[in-house]
């Protein structure tokens, strides 16, 4: 592949392990993008636990995967020029890892990385309730440049089943990486309908 948009992924094991695997098989869809996946061991863990989905099958999706301990790979070099990376879902632990700079594995150093050559990091943080800790990481993050984008549902678009959820955190995901795609509309605006009666003290 030739002058290919190279974006790096991760999938660690916060639950939401279908949230990196739908958008591995959407990058697939958009022209012209390489994908270079690193999974964490608890990230593997959970794809088994959560979906139907073989970790190999997972892998298979990347056009490169590599080992998270090696962080000799590719994508732990600043000179590997990336146009971002997703880490979807995003642990407790890995969003630590990379607000406090502690790059001991492939997924913290590519994101620490990312972060310093001034790229886009963006994180699907999975954890509820949040603590302070949980909130000052989240600030530290934010701070270095981060893009925090928690997957929280949103009903406007009137969502009837779960993936109809999924795509549209990840059309948000697409949205910050300038990356087309067709997961929802361009919002409109509101139409407010108009009321059969008049309410009491109207």
């Amino acid at each position: 592949m030739t002058h290919a948009k190279r974006i790096a992924v991760a999938i660690t094991g916060a639950t939401g392990a279908i949230y990196g695997i739908r958008f591995l098989e959407l990058l697939r869809e958009v022209p012209d993008v390489e994908t270079h996946l690193v999974i964490s061991g608890p990230g593997k863990r959970t794809i088994v636990e959560e979906t139907e989905f073989a970790v190999s099958e997972v892998e298979a999706l990347a056009h490169r995967h590599y080992d998270n301990k090696d962080i000799g790979a590719a994508v732990a070099s600043g000179s590997f020029r990336t146009e971002g990376m997703v880490i979807a879902p995003c642990s407790i632990k890995t969003a630590s890892a990379v607000a406090y700079c502690h790059s001991d594995t492939l997924i913290s150093r590519a994101a620490d990385v990312t972060l310093k050559e001034g790229r886009p990091l963006i994180l699907l943080v999975r954890e509820t309730p949040l603590h302070a800790g949980h909130l000052r990481c989240f600030l530290a993050l934010a701070e270095m440049g981060a893009v925090l984008i928690p997957p929280m549902p949103a009903f406007y678009n009137r969502p009837k089943q779960i993936d109809d959820l999924i795509a549209h955190t990840l059309a948000r995901v697409l949205d910050r990486l300038r990356l087309p795609h067709r997961l929802t509309e361009e919002w409109k605006g509101t139409h407010p309908r108009s009321p059969r009666f008049d309410p009491p003290g109207a």
